[in-house]
């Protein structure tokens, strides 16, 4: 093995693969892909046939590396693709104990569009003598990207983006914070006639292989994504971006709307905020140096119906003593919420009482409320199997 290329996600390793094998035509160097969710008797019979490259994921090769199916002694060249994106999605220890199985002679590569100081101290411990290579701004969207931001309420920005996909022409790549946002969105635009699908982590490879390249040959002509789309996938003549949800950090912007306007084309990219989060733009504007264009919203955007708000009914047994009511946060939502209800169950004439406690969320991180309602109620009642209507 003389080469390695990490990637953070699948995806964006298939891809880099296509491309190897392009560039690698006629030359008899052989690329093997190493990823997790895919056949992994397929990717060691590539390995076996004399495979020179390895295109991986960090998880995958480790878990290779620790069964000791592959050995890493004789690499020459190690590239980390999206090196950043790596760290942030927690692949460090890995990509350490990758590293700690390569020889210390070689040569590495790091690549990104933002290279952000979280790589600052992988650069001090594994490379000798860096040079910093910059082509074209780092803290930059593309020149021929139309950036523009729009104010607008939670439970209207459904209808923004529908009444874009009316006004406008071409595909839409939309961004959404959460997976289960993503899936949501994709649902509500296929529900109003939209060819719609969704692509996260939380989806099969073979569900997001299917995703992408229907939004490829454009049989969907939306295609929401949370970030693990934004980096480096490729997907020629997407004519808009728009960021549904705003991203985590301020240098994802750059990432997401680095996705339309590519070899030289046009493209627009549109960002979505309530009054809150003006303060994001505005670091926004700073990460990038440069001002977003204000766009007005229309004033007759349809409100989304809060009363279909989604509901998950968890059903537990009493604990021995009475619990009090508390307030919860919830990770990746801010808690809006929580009250305690006593409901009686009128089945078969028992009016055994359940405590149901629910919480709502205000979506500020997804598309439209969202509630969680937990029931409490003895191991032997049924109350897995009580209709519950939860009313908006």
């Amino acid at each position: 093995m003389h080469a390695v290329v990490l990637s953070p996600t699948r995806e964006l390793a298939i891809q880099i693969h296509e491309a190897f094998m392009l560039l690698a035509s006629g030359t008899g160097i052989r690329a093997a892909v190493v990823v997790g969710g895919m056949n992994e008797q397929k990717q060691l019979l590539e390995i076996r046939k004399g495979a020179q490259v390895l295109i991986c994921t960090p998880g995958r090769l480790c878990d290779f590396l620790e069964r000791r199916l592959v050995r890493l002694t004789g690499v020459s060249m190690l590239v980390l693709d999206e090196a950043d994106r790596m760290l942030d999605m927690g692949f460090l220890p890995a990509i350490t104990e990758i590293l700690e199985t390569m020889p210390e002679s070689k040569q590495t590569l790091f690549f990104s569009a933002t290279i952000e100081q979280s790589v600052a101290h992988l650069i001090n411990n594994y490379l000798t003598n860096p040079v910093r290579i910059a082509v074209g701004s780092t803290t930059k969207p593309a020149e021929h990207v139309d950036l523009h931001v729009y104010e607008v309420e939670q439970d209207r920005k459904l209808g923004l983006l529908r009444q874009m996909l009316t006004d406008e022409q071409g595909s839409f790549l939309v961004f959404a914070r959460t997976k289960h946002g993503a899936d949501r969105l994709s649902k509500k635009l296929s529900a109003h006639g939209v060819k719609a699908t969704s692509i996260h982590g939380d989806r099969t490879q073979s569900q997001r292989n299917q995703a992408l390249k229907g939004f490829q040959q454009g049989y969907y002509r939306v295609l929401v994504a949370t970030d693990v789309a934004a980096r480096g996938i490729h997907v020629d003549g997407i004519a808009h971006v728009v960021n549904f949800d705003l991203p985590q950090v301020p240098e994802d912007f750059i990432h997401r709307v680095g996705r339309t306007g590519r070899a030289g084309a046009r493209g627009t990219a549109s960002t979505f905020h309530t009054r809150g989060e003006r303060g994001e733009i505005r670091r926004i504007e700073r990460t990038i140096r440069m001002q977003l264009e204000t766009r007005q919203v229309p004033r007759d955007l349809p409100q989304e119906d809060k009363s279909l708000m989604a509901t998950t009914v968890v059903a537990m047994p009493v604990p021995s003593s009475r619990p009090q009511a508390q307030h919860h946060r919830s990770q990746g939502h801010p808690a809006a919420f929580t009250t305690r209800r006593r409901a009686m169950r009128a089945s078969r004439g028992n009016s055994t009482p359940l405590s149901v406690w629910t919480r709502s969320f205000p979506a500020a991180n997804a598309v439209g409320p969202e509630r969680v309602v937990f029931i409490l109620g003895q191991p032997s009642s049924p109350a897995a199997h009580c209709d519950l209507m939860v009313r908006g």
